[in-house]
Parts: structure tokens; C-alpha cells; sequence
């Protein structure tokens, strides 16, 4: 079968996609990656040669001014009728959207085409693109419960996420408490400006390495001036080693992040990014720490009380108790679950 995939605008929908696009590969069937024509998109298709790689000059319509708005609603149909020829000419079997704007037109173009689409959703709470992609779809596939959402045609499969996050059980030493801090490639500034005085002070063995995103390096490196447990880098290349030689891990709570540490049976600090769309972070980080794996804190609480948490999960060592739960999502076989989902509702 040939195989149209959609995702654009973040990793949290660009990598799950990629990850079912390479399953559907290695299954022996063609697959497409729509995009928006950026550097992500591209970074995360570098190692799938066998992945055709199409994009459609696209911006996304929440978040933007009325005439970035304007440009988008006036585009929109031209982006139809250009995926419509995209899906014709390759035969395209099958529609699969992940979020992001360009996720639309895909939809609407295998509407009219009536080619089956699906959805993947990868938050606590349905962002707009795959709202109105669900009207038409054949079946959602959920990463995590949706909250207050009773989608129909939906099934909870997890996040597809890499095969190397698994456990693998690192030797630690017993001195210390391992703690990863990660903002994602870009890096929070709310992390790098806060958390190395509090870690400073803290009156615990910890060994802390910290990604702090590009171009910030220095200035972190700064902040922990005296402190000699820490390494501090703007990119790690193996997040999955850094998760599994880690405690606990101190985030943002993005879906794919999140994921990915429960994944290795670890647990998080979550400090949801205030100004995402819907709050969505928040309601990811909700949920996890309603399944007890983890502890919000939220920025408008104040540094004090960041302080007390971090206090709190190394004095009662909440660490180890959040290794122990099991959330019932299976992440690592979600990309392999949703392929043979849809294989065989095709052969039905």
C-alpha cells in the first residue's frame, strides 16, 4: 500500500509520525511524509532514506496574527488541490495525520478523494488540526486519555516513540542522586534561570546533567559556578542514555518527552510550559501525576515552591516509588500496534 503521513510544526508530532512511517517500511509499503518544509521535519527523516519526503509552504493558524491568519484560510484551498494531485499521483491508499496545520488540507483532500483517514493524538487534550481531522476519520489512535473528551472511533495506544527507549539498567553510583534537566533542543529558560541556584543549595548528594538548548551554554555553565556534580551540555545525542542513567528527570511536559521517560520507568518534576496552546502541557502533566509517576510544578507558584518540591522528592525519595508504577501504555510497541491496526481494517 502506498501511504500518506501528515505531521509538521513540533517533534511531539513530527517524531511519533516518522516512528509509524518506518514501521509501515518495514512492512513492505510505501510511505509519504507530508511536512511544512523546516529543518525538524528534515533532521527526523535523515536516517529514512526509504521515506519520500513532500512539503506544502504552510504556517499554522492558532498563535499567529490576522494576516499570517488570512494567508493561511486564503491558502488553504490551493493546498487542497495540490495534495489532491499529490495523492493521485502516487496512488496513495491511505491518509494518516499527527498534528500541525498541514495536517488540514491532507484531510480535506482525502475527503474528497475518499481515501480512509486516520489520527494520531499525542496530549491529554485534541489540538484543533486533529479536532476537525477526527470528523472524518476511520479511527483516533490516543497516546493518552484525552481529557474531558469522549472521542468516538478511538483507541488508546500510546506515543510511538524510538526502539532504543527502553531500560537498560546502568550501573549507578550509590553517593549521589542522578537528576537529568531538559528543556527540549531549544532549552526553558525558566530551567536554566532557576534550578541551578536552587540545586546548588540543595542539601543532597545529587549529580545533575543538564540540556540547556543551544547558544545557552555559557550562561548556565555560569550559574553553577562552584557546584562541581554537574555537566551541562546544549544538546545530548542519546536523551535514552541520559533517561535511563537518570533518577528522575526534570522536564517540560510535552507528550513525546513525557513518554519517552515513562518508558525507561522513570519518573518526573513536570513543569508544564505556561503559554502552550489549551494548556495542554499542564493536563499531559495532570494525568501523570494522577497515575503517581510524577509532581507538577507550576511557574506561577514561584521559585519557593519549585525549591519545596525538589526538597520533597529527594527527601521522601519519591524517586524510587515512581520506577515501581506501571501506567498500562505501551509506548515502545505503539508504532507497531497502530500499523497493524490499520493493516487490517484495510483487509476488512
Amino acid at each position: 500500500m502506498n501511504i500518506l503521513i501528515a505531521a509538521a510544526k513540533t517533534g511531539g508530532h513530527i517524531y511519533p509520525a516518522v516512528s509509524v512511517g518506518s514501521e509501515f517500511i518495514h512492512n513492505n509499503h510505501n510511505v509519504i511524509f507530508l511536512g511544512s518544509n523546516n529543518t525538524l521535519e528534515k533532521n527526523a527523516l535523515k536516517n529514512q532514506p526509504d521515506i519520500q519526503y513532500e512539503s506544502i509552504p504552510m504556517q499554522g493558524f492558532r498563535g499567529n496574527g490576522l494576516v499570517s491568519k488570512l494567508s493561511v484560510l486564503f491558502n488553504l484551498p490551493l493546498n487542497i488541490y495540490s495534495l489532491i494531485k499529490l495523492i493521485k499521483k502516487n496512488n496513495v491508499d491511505i491518509v494518516i495525520v499527527f498534528g500541525g496545520f498541514v495536517t488540514i488540507p491532507a484531510s480535506f483532500a482525502a475527503l474528497i478523494l475518499r481515501k480512509p483517514i486516520y489520527v494520531h493524538e499525542q496530549n491529554t487534550i485534541l489540538g484543533s488540526a486533529n479536532k476537525i481531522s477526527s470528523f472524518f476519520s476511520k479511527k483516533n489512535f490516543l497516546g493518552m486519555p484525552l481529557h474531558n473528551n469522549n472521542l468516538k472511533k478511538s483507541e488508546i495506544v500510546g506515543n510511538p516513540i524510538r526502539n532504543s527507549f527502553i531500560p537498560l539498567m546502568q550501573k549507578k553510583d550509590n553517593e549521589n542522586v542522578h537528576i537529568y534537566i531538559t528543556g527540549g533542543s531549544q532549552g526553558a529558560k525558566y530551567l536554566n534561570d532557576n534550578l541551578p541556584e536552587i540545586l546548588k543549595d540543595i542539601n543532597h548528594p545529587v549529580f545533575i546533567k543538564h540540556q540547556c538548548g543551544s547558544g545557552k551554554k555559557e550562561e548556565v555553565v555560569k550559574l553553577y559556578e562552584g557546584f562541581e556534580n554537574v555537566e551541562v551540555e546544549e544538546f545530548f545525542d542519546n536523551p535514552n542514555l541520559l533517561i535511563d542513567w537518570s533518577d528522575f528527570v526534570i522536564s517540560r511536559s510535552g507528550a513525546l518527552s513525557l513518554s519517552e521517560t515513562m518508558s525507561m520507568n522513570k519518573g518526573s518534576l513536570m513543569i508544564p510550559l505556561p503559554n502552550a496552546i489549551d494548556n495542554h502541557q499542564f493536563f499531559n502533566a495532570k494525568y501523570i501525576e494522577e497515575k503517581g509517576m510524577g509532581i507538577i510544578h507550576e511557574q506561577k507558584n514561584g521559585i519557593e515552591n519549585l525549591k519545596a518540591v525538589i526538597d520533597l522528592i529527594l527527601n521522601e525519595k519519591k524517586y524510587l516509588v515512581w520506577q515501581k508504577i506501571n501506567l498500562e501504555i505501551n509506548h515502545t510497541d505503539a508504532a507497531k500496534n497502530i500499523v497493524s491496526s490499520i493493516l487490517n481494517q484495510s483487509t476488512e
